[in-house]
């Protein structure tokens, strides 16, 4: 069954704008407008990513866990 939230292309589409620099590219000749978009889209991306490492860590370790304390 397939996740539609999780959508891998879209992400390669990301990596693909910020390698490529396209992403500094629209930065540096953007209007303020584009610019505090630009920033505000990358806030919030990096506040995903920090919840997703919290979120794949719990997932990951879960089962280390929870047979760590089973021992107890």
């Amino acid at each position: 069954m397939p996740l539609p939230l999780l959508d891998a292309a879209y992400l390669e589409k990301l990596r693909a704008y910020f390698a490529s620099g396209d992403l500094r590219f629209d930065f540096e000749n953007g209007s303020e407008e584009v610019k505090g978009e630009i920033l505000d889209f990358l806030e919030t991306l990096m506040d995903l990513a920090e919840l997703a490492d919290a979120t794949a860590t719990r997932l990951i370790f879960k089962d280390a866990y929870m047979e760590g304390t089973a021992g107890e």
